[in-house]
């Protein structure tokens, strides 16, 4: 049986992080995919309780199976995965992360615990990922599969509940109850959109 991981900060969790799950379990037809929320995700800024994330993902992927929601102590996906010792996962990630992966820490060491799952979608740099693909001593690792362009963010989430404006088609019904029942993002102070590219120098995630 193909185990799956997928983590993230999940702040609030989208349909985009959902997509990325079906896509996934679908691609490379997973037994089981852990979803991890990751408790501390380094210098990337939270605005929620890591149980209280954990919450909302898990009514993000109840109906994705066959999904496993828990809490990631580790900021770094190297740690999680040697802590997880899975036999040759599939650590999906979207093809943003993948242009950054050269940035985390140890990424051969990352290849060696599990394979990549790198969920293409248009608007990446292919001429970025085909660079990052050849320094790598095991390339045959990483596979490619697609994914529907879902043009939304956590960071974009927040904006709109700020506004007081509809989240539908932004996140599972369910997170919208959720996050309307708990007041949250009502009041919080929003970054300028950086991006989607991270670097695990820092930080881990999934797209937010």
């Amino acid at each position: 049986m193909t185990v799956g991981v997928l983590g993230g900060a999940f702040d609030p969790p989208h349909v985009g992080h959902v997509a990325l799950a079906r896509a996934g379990i679908g691609h490379f037809d997973l037994g089981r995919l852990l979803v991890r929320v990751i408790a501390d995700p380094g210098h990337k800024e939270v605005e929620t309780p890591a149980e209280v994330r954990l919450e909302l993902a898990r009514l993000a992927f109840t109906s994705v199976e066959p999904a496993e929601v828990s809490l990631d102590p580790f900021a770094r996906t190297v740690d999680s995965l040697e802590a997880l010792a899975l036999d040759d996962p599939v650590f999906l990630v979207g093809a943003d992360e993948f242009a950054a992966f050269l940035s985390w820490k140890e990424p051969e060491r990352v290849l060696e615990l599990s394979r990549l799952g790198v969920a293409a979608r248009p608007g990446v740099d292919d001429v970025r990922l085909r660079e990052v693909l050849s320094v790598l001593s095991r390339p045959e690792r990483v596979t490619f599969f697609p994914l529907p362009s879902h043009p939304v963010s956590s960071t974009e989430v927040r904006r709109q509940v700020v506004a007081r404006a509809s989240l539908d088609g932004l996140v599972p019904p369910a997170v919208e109850a959720a996050i309307a029942r708990l007041g949250l993002y009502e009041s919080v102070a929003l970054p300028k959109d950086r991006g989607t590219l991270r670097s695990e120098s820092t930080e881990r995630t999934t797209p937010t």
